[in-house]
């Protein structure tokens, strides 16, 4: 019964860690995409007269400034809302469309910029999203429970020797530990020592502060 319990929680681990960086993966790619879409709306706005360019401006530094101060904080919580900041966005698309274009280069940049605010709502949708998927309890007991059962084997196959049962219940109760750890670790993209930060939205805020 050993190899197959053994395989049982080899399994188990290997499904678990799989989700856990996929979704570490894909919140990295929506942060990175935001970004991009904010960039690519900030050199588009600059096609527009003065004040147009200068709303939008500010109002993407306003919403950069919200996201890295209190909605990463909330994501690391498990506590972010879809709506709240969002607003900032919203305003910016308001703000483009309100500009009646003077000539087809502003034409393209106007439907060019709605189309990366899309992008950047789309994306920021999507890391919130990941940012409240967490590791089931279902799953953590199911792990658990199967190392508990392997754990039982091994020293039911080495019961009349204590020292090989001891050093062998040893090296798998430590790879247990560390495979739990790996997995708590990486359970929340948005929370801990190993988080996804707000890098490359702050990058776009220095950005437009030395431009």
């Amino acid at each position: 019964m050993l190899p197959p319990l053994g395989i049982m929680f080899a399994l188990f681990v290997a499904f678990t860690a799989s989700q856990i960086w996929n979704e570490n993966e894909a919140a990295s790619a929506a942060v990175a995409r935001e970004a991009s879409a904010l960039r690519t709306t900030l050199v588009l706005a600059a096609s527009f007269p003065g004040e147009a360019q200068k709303d939008v401006r500010a109002r993407i530094r306003r919403y950069i400034q919200e996201v890295t101060a209190e909605e990463w904080p909330e994501m690391a919580k498990n506590d972010a809302g879809l709506f709240h900041g969002s607003h900032h966005l919203a305003g910016v698309m308001v703000s483009i469309l309100a500009v009646k274009p003077t000539d087809p280069a502003q034409q393209t940049a106007q439907a060019a910029i709605v189309t990366a605010l899309e992008n950047a709502l789309d994306a920021r949708r999507q890391r919130i999203l990941i940012s409240e998927v967490q590791v089931s309890l279902a799953k953590w007991a199911c792990m658990i429970v199967q190392a508990l059962c392997t754990l039982i084997a091994i020293g039911m196959v080495h019961c009349e020797r204590r020292l090989t049962a001891a050093v062998t219940m040893g090296l798998f109760a430590t790879g247990v530990a560390v495979s739990f750890l790996l997995i708590a670790a990486y359970a929340g993209p948005f929370g801990g020592d190993l988080a996804i930060g707000p890098g490359p939205l702050v990058e776009t805020l220095s950005e437009m502060g030395s431009s």
